[in-house]
């Protein structure tokens, strides 16, 4: 099933290769009534066609914008291959942003027209649209009987489908037109400035990073007639976005989750190969087995202590015992081989990427068996710059370089990236190119060194950026700013880096806490104040509004108040008066670690 990436022009040429050879065989699943049911590569490939079509009829051209709104399910793939069919931009969103988010990327994006799954995401969106001066077309995937108002015109994608379009298109001429260096898609990520940045990733860039990962695996790969991969990470992020061409191009059979709290019982089902998962998944997992393991006997408790004992003695490459070996064979039938059972049985490799993975869970799961592999990049890198090869795995780095990139440690330990899987700029942001994209090198804003056997490890970052646990980029001076404006906070950090959702050292402002203090008869005191339960709870209810209007991952879940400000005096700023965010966290991390 393997293909030579580096032979195709573009995304679509790939597709076409690909589901002419496969025809009739399944591709793409989705459950329905209780079952997975399946889409052929010749049914997708119809699919694809009058999608296009319908989007040339409403008038989108080479080069337009179309905005992908849905979960992931089968419609959003082909509505990602429809786009680019025309020489059209696809542009994902998460179901998870705010109106803002829509509205920022739909009129900075330019897009003309927007593809939404259903009525609960249109009703976020269309507010964001009616406010758009050229996207006033939607393709609306769920068809039901709510109604919209003028002047979104709605078109359901049940209508394309079964249309009697006249494909007079030569959507094989466009393909071979287009060029590996033309722009495929716009995916927008927060940057340090605070609004949402449009990074331009080509063809070209997304199949080398295809090319890449299939040199990684390609061990595992070897002889494998059938190739399951599930999906869960939103098609919307750049990391599973490019994933969906690598399985493509391997002729992989792709299976969509119903969702996280499914995600388990979908492995059971579905038996996966490969799966991708940022490190909160991981860490839950952990959790769920840790626990799982509290309510077995000692003698169940016993083996799997040993099991994670010599699991991890291997990893290290210690020397075992006579006795050890033929234990840790044994382990392998009794413990690990359940342990894979429960996710399937199929397992060759968890994958993770995203964010960093926490050591011990990766040891852990390692131990137990579950083939775990770490890589690293980012949004502007197509995404992946390094991955560990299931050969030699190093938990405690991201892995070797990717085939097809360069990696380079500047002078001041920042690591940089190039090759053609970096990104063509950011869309209407020339001095943001600039600033990243600096003579073919991404400066990644991280930190970083490599080992004796050119394994690249990450050490630190530059950038004012949290990564949380899923690996989502959050700007927290543009969350800052906003709890700041409020006259009841003087001043605030956000603190969450590799964790499930942010908090927050909040200083309140003094003469409000006063005003507030007399009105309702409390100490004035501020070092008082902070410890009343009424006074938190005014200031939660600050921290809530602002959170209405944020999305999930940006919002201020717990807080700590503090009584004095951040000052040039203390080494909480600097002279410039910007926060030294690593004073800050340095002083108040236990306190910040106990919200988790």
């Amino acid at each position: 099933m393997s293909v030579n990436f580096d032979n195709f022009n573009s995304i679509i040429s790939l597709f076409h290769h690909k589901s002419e050879s496969l025809g009739n065989k399944p591709y793409l699943w989705k459950k329905i009534n209780e079952e997975f049911v399946s889409l052929s590569w010749e049914e997708v490939r119809r699919s694809v066609d009058f999608i296009a079509k319908g989007l040339l009829d409403l008038g989108i051209l080479k080069g337009d914008r179309v905005v992908i709104l849905s979960e992931n399910r089968p419609e959003w793939q082909i509505a990602d291959l429809a786009i680019m069919s025309i020489g059209a931009i696809s542009v994902p969103v998460y179901t998870t942003s705010t109106t803002n988010d829509y509205s920022h990327i739909i009129n900075h994006s330019g897009a003309r027209c927007m593809i939404i799954s259903s009525h609960e995401l249109c009703i976020k969106a269309l507010p964001a649209l009616e406010k758009s001066n050229q996207c006033k077309n939607v393709i609306k995937i769920n068809e039901d009987d709510n109604k919209y108002k003028e002047p979104i015109n709605i078109i359901y994608w049940n209508s394309l489908l079964n249309s009697n379009h006249d494909l007079n298109f030569n959507f094989e001429e466009e393909a071979k037109s287009t060029l590996r260096t033309d722009t495929a898609c716009i995916i927008y990520t927060s940057g340090t400035g605070g609004s949402p940045k449009g990074v331009m990733l080509s063809h070209g860039a997304m199949l080398t990073n295809c090319s890449g990962a299939q040199e990684l695996l390609k061990n595992l790969l070897h002889g494998m007639d059938e190739i399951r991969f599930l999906s869960w990470l939103p098609l919307s992020h750049s990391y599973e976005h490019t994933l969906q061409f690598f399985t493509l191009g391997i002729g992989a059979q792709v299976y969509y989750a119903e969702g996280i709290d499914k995600l388990v019982v979908n492995m059971g089902e579905v038996s996966p190969h490969f799966m991708t998962a940022v490190p909160r998944f991981y860490d839950s997992l952990h959790t769920r087995i840790s626990q799982g393991l509290k309510k077995q006997g000692k003698l169940s408790q016993t083996m799997f202590s040993t099991t994670l004992k010599l699991g991890k003695k291997k990893y290290f490459g210690e020397k075992m015992s006579f006795i050890e070996n033929i234990t840790n064979n044994l382990m392998d039938k009794i413990v690990r081989k359940k342990v894979n059972k429960r996710f399937g049985g199929s397992l060759k490799a968890l994958i993770s990427g995203g964010a960093a993975l926490n050591f011990e869970v990766g040891l852990y799961l390692t131990a137990l068996g579950l083939p775990l592999l770490q890589g690293y990049g980012q949004t502007e890198t197509a995404p992946v710059a390094s991955a560990n090869p299931p050969e030699k795995v190093k938990l405690d780095t991201v892995g070797p370089v990717f085939k097809g990139t360069k990696v380079k440690i500047a002078d001041d330990g920042e690591i940089l990236v190039s090759g053609e899987n970096v990104m063509n700029g950011y869309w209407n942001d020339p001095e943001a190119t600039a600033a990243t994209l600096v003579d073919g090198w991404i400066h990644t804003g991280d930190i970083g060194e490599f080992d004796d056997e050119g394994y690249l490890k990450i050490t630190d970052r530059k950038k004012d950026i949290i990564v949380n646990a899923g690996g989502d980029n959050i700007s927290p001076s543009r969350i800052e700013a906003k709890l700041d404006i409020e006259p009841e906070i003087a001043q605030s950090m956000l603190y969450g880096d590799f964790k499930n959702y942010l908090v927050a050292v909040i200083v309140p402002n003094k003469e409000q806490a006063v005003i507030w203090a007399k009105e309702n008869n409390k100490d004035e005191d501020l070092n008082k104040l902070i410890k009343d339960d009424e006074y938190i709870k005014k200031i939660k209810d600050v921290v809530d509004k602002i959170n209405q209007n944020l999305s999930v991952i940006e919002q201020v879940r717990k807080f700590i108040l503090i009584d004095h400000e951040f000052t040039i005096e203390n080494s909480m700023m600097t002279p410039s008066m910007k926060v030294r965010r690593f004073k800050v966290k340095e002083k108040y991390k236990d306190n910040l670690e106990k919200l988790y």
